[in-house]
């Protein structure tokens, strides 16, 4: 459901105004601090959309359409993180329909913590513990029952019999980061890459986002 739209007097949050067209993205992958970044935009003042609803929208950015998304993010907050804005290239969709917004890529310290982040999340939220198969993906009621499963095959071309292949995760990770770079490296005051595990990533995120308030800290969330 698309809610309405945000009254006026959220366009000026704790005495940071924007443009009306524009938003916040927090563009990095699952398991990079997507999650403890909704707790610093909501300890900035700044509303976030619903990952739930979000979620739910997943699937269009399966198939190439981002009209339903597009109407989600204009009427449904300011800032924005997980999935789909996590996924390649919804980035590039966004940027597109709300000009002049701010993107955040979140990241690891490598590949390899990030995929190993993944793994253990995941088999602990799906197969008790050990590695998830395609049974677990497909039984899990998640969203709802289909939607993991789904979403994987979206989002991975990994063979059924080996879903969570090293390699092929570990480079559509750094993929997805390099094409972020690419794509905003002319734009610098669009794009903050940043590792939340940082000691100065509070201080950099409201600095770029020019909220006029601080944070002692980034909340760490989700721990794998």
């Amino acid at each position: 459901m698309i809610r309405k739209a945000l009254s006026p007097a959220v366009r000026m949050v704790r005495g940071w105004s924007y443009r009306k067209e524009s938003k916040i993205f927090c563009i990095g992958r699952n398991k990079t601090g997507t999650t403890s970044i909704k707790k610093v935009f909501q300890q900035f003042g700044i509303p976030v959309g619903s990952q739930r609803e979000a979620e739910h929208l997943a699937p269009d950015w399966g198939v190439g359409r981002f009209d339903r998304i597009e109407q989600y993010v204009r009427f449904g907050g300011i800032a924005f993180q997980d999935v789909p804005f996590s996924l390649p290239n919804t980035y590039r969709e966004m940027d597109e329909r709300f000009p002049n917004s701010k993107f955040i890529l979140t990241v690891r310290d490598s590949a390899d913590v990030w995929y190993n982040s993944v793994v253990r999340f995941q088999s602990k939220l799906f197969a008790n513990g050990r590695i998830p198969t395609k049974e677990d993906l497909q039984n899990s009621t998640y969203i709802h029952k289909g939607w993991v499963w789904k979403m994987n095959r979206f989002i991975h071309d990994t063979p059924e019999d080996d879903l969570y292949n090293e390699q092929s995760l570990k480079s559509s990770y750094l993929k997805h980061n390099a094409d972020v770079k690419g794509y905003f490296h002319d734009r610098p005051a669009q794009l903050l890459v940043i590792n939340l595990k940082n000691a100065d990533a509070a201080k950099k995120i409201s600095t770029f986002l020019n909220v006029g308030k601080s944070i002692e800290k980034v909340p760490w969330e989700n721990k794998t």
